[in-house]
């Protein structure tokens, strides 16, 4: 009989990547089979998170959880970002942990599952040439992994240490595993990277030379692949050349994640994001005038260190300015081995926001975010989509699908819509939900 494994997949969709790729390995690698529930699994897998909220009190909650229900032959295992920066932590702190595997090293649960009490977390390690084993299962839409890794300094964020340097995966390698999805029915590919839009600035071995636009662009001459979506891309990074690509080309989709995470110059400079509140609103003035319906979403950090009122409302200016179609907010929380955390330890005079004007400000852009939308929305009575369709909402008997540009879109229909694409003309607006019917030709 096949060994079983249970998977808990936290924060991003490079975390739900390396969970698919943990998957695919373990079940071609050592006749895994996938279950969901932890009770009869022969192994629980733990793939964390360090950019959550609280991630190590999460991880030692989740741990103790599973140690209860768990058969008494079952290991656990604890992956990902809080593995990283952890490692040895986690061992000596739960002797119900078999093993501790970081985000950098993937590659390695085949073997890993094998040792007894160890931590693999070398966040140098390279397997960007790694050839993973491929999930056979047919899927309408897939992910794929352009890069590892992050060479940005960002003062609030852990992800350099928990992920290593920045190395570009061989364009061949994703061009092939790209083909192979399409060739099992995969018509949406989504390109994953911390930075995704600075692809091809290192490869761990001799690579001709390619960009982010050009990859692209190979992609898309991918025969029966109907979209490419990817994230998250920085605003640094957003050349001419790129938005003339991402402009023209009909395969990309016109939706764009550009996290801001401060409206303030000085904020911006605190974070070293790289780039002013000026140079994000060109960049989508500039898209913006090629592509008129562009949907633009972002990430909003309030509260960091010294952030003032003047301060906030730049960040509101530029909400108002850009009227994102999506918002990802939070209030700052100090990370370990970040470069704020260090400033806050070394200098007892920076100035922290009060919790209660952080709370505040966070739930004024929240709100304005959500009139915002309501106005936007409104608009799109009338308007006529092309959504692939993707699940079927069993409790309301509705399809759902998304646009070109990342809209949510329900139909009714007596014909089963899952993958297939349909014009769609929106006839009524429920706050944040589109609701459509199909267009007769």
């Amino acid at each position: 009989m096949n060994k079983k494994l249970f998977i808990e997949t936290l924060g991003c969709a490079m975390n739900e990547r390396d969970s698919a790729h943990i998957i695919a390995e373990l079940r071609e690698k050592e006749s895994y089979c996938l279950t969901d529930n932890p009770r009869e699994a022969d192994l629980i897998l733990i793939n964390t998170c360090s950019v959550r909220e609280k991630p190590e009190k999460k991880l030692f909650s989740e741990i103790g959880q599973y140690a209860k229900l768990k058969k008494s032959n079952a290991k656990i295992g604890v992956c990902g970002c809080t593995a990283s920066h952890l490692g040895d932590t986690i061992l000596k702190r739960s002797k119900a942990v078999d093993f501790v595997l970081g985000a950098r090293n993937v590659s390695k649960i085949a073997q890993i599952i094998h040792k007894e009490r160890v931590a693999w977390v070398d966040i140098d390690y390279d397997d960007s040439a790694y050839v993973f084993s491929q999930n056979s299962n047919s899927t309408l839409k897939g992910m794929i992994n352009i890069s590892i890794g992050c060479d940005k300094q960002c003062t609030y964020c852990i992800v350099p240490h928990t992920r290593g340097n920045e190395i570009s995966i061989p364009a061949q390698l994703i061009l092939d595993e790209a083909r192979k999805m399409v060739e099992n029915g995969t018509k949406e590919i989504l390109l994953l990277g911390q930075n995704v839009n600075n692809y091809g600035r290192r490869f761990s071995s001799e690579h001709r030379a390619i960009n982010f636009t050009q990859l692209l662009n190979e992609i898309s001459q991918i025969n029966g692949l109907e979209r490419i979506r990817f994230t998250s891309p920085h605003p640094l990074h957003m050349d001419d050349d790129f938005i003339a690509e991402f402009a023209r080309n009909p395969k990309i989709c016109k939706a764009i994640h550009m996290p801001l995470q401060s409206g303030s110059n000085v904020i911006l400079q605190k974070m070293k994001r790289g780039y002013t509140k000026e140079w994000f609103l060109n960049r989508v003035e500039k898209m913006r005038s090629l592509i008129p319906d562009l949907s633009i979403g972002t990430d909003i950090i309030v509260g960091f260190p010294t952030e003032s009122e003047e301060d906030f409302l730049d960040t509101l200016d530029v909400l108002e300015k850009v009227r994102f179609d999506t918002l990802y907010s939070f209030i700052y929380s100090p990370r370990p081995h970040t470069q704020a955390q260090k400033w806050l330890e070394m200098d007892k005079n920076i100035e922290l926001v009060e919790e209660e004007v952080a709370k505040s400000r966070l739930a004024h852009l929240k709100n304005r975010h959500k009139e915002i939308l309501v106005e936007e929305n409104a608009k799109q009575l009338g308007k006529i989509h092309k959504i692939l369709f993707e699940s079927f909402d069993e409790t309301n008997a509705l399809f759902e699908g998304r646009s070109d540009t990342n809209k949510l879109v329900r139909v009714q229909s007596k014909s089963d819509l899952i993958g297939k694409f349909y014009d769609v003309k929106i006839h009524q607006v429920k706050g944040a939900q589109l609701l459509g019917e199909i267009v007769k030709h």
